[in-house]
């Protein structure tokens, strides 16, 4: 029988699930280095208690883990979501353009921030990273109804803030 203790299996574990744990937690945190932190600390704990999880049991494990993690940060500090900003400024637009832009990504980030912290999850992990409600379901530990209500919700809420979506 494999065993998370083994380092093949925990290896395997690490890349098949650490990208979405931390675009998980990045969602929630809107903060890259506190997610990664997370997402550390989390597979180290898998790690220290390897012996106690069975491999079937290690993604449910360290989404919990992560997440309890993230409240735990969340219950010090107040946080608001931001985007890293990627966009390398060199550009050829012209200034109205950006300036709409800008002033579009402002709205935007705004209204997700106006979004409560389920929903902005949810909206995130669907059209960001393609998850589909079962998946952030188990993810979020809710029924497959809940997420739906959550993303009727958020969509709801992003249009009546931002015309054109």
């Amino acid at each position: 029988m494999d065993n998370v203790c083994e380092e093949e299996v925990f290896s395997s574990l690490f890349k098949t699930n650490s990208k979405t744990v931390f675009n998980y937690i990045y969602y929630k945190f809107g903060n890259e280095e506190k997610a990664y932190d997370v997402v550390q600390e989390a597979f180290v704990k898998l790690w220290e208690n390897c012996a106690k999880v069975s491999p079937e049991k290690a993604k449910s494990y360290v989404y919990t883990i992560a997440n309890n993690l993230y409240l735990n940060v969340i219950k010090a500090e107040k946080v608001r979501l931001k985007y890293a900003d990627r966009s390398n400024n060199t550009s050829y637009e012209s200034p109205e353009f950006l300036l709409e832009e800008k002033e579009y990504k402002e709205k935007l980030d705004r209204a997700l921030n106006s979004l409560p912290e389920n929903q902005r999850t949810t909206f995130l992990l669907n059209r960001i990273d393609g998850k589909k409600y079962a998946e952030i379901a188990e993810m979020e530990g809710v029924s497959v109804k809940a997420i739906e209500k959550r993303m009727h919700l958020a969509l709801k809420a992003l249009r009546d803030q931002i015309e054109g979506i």
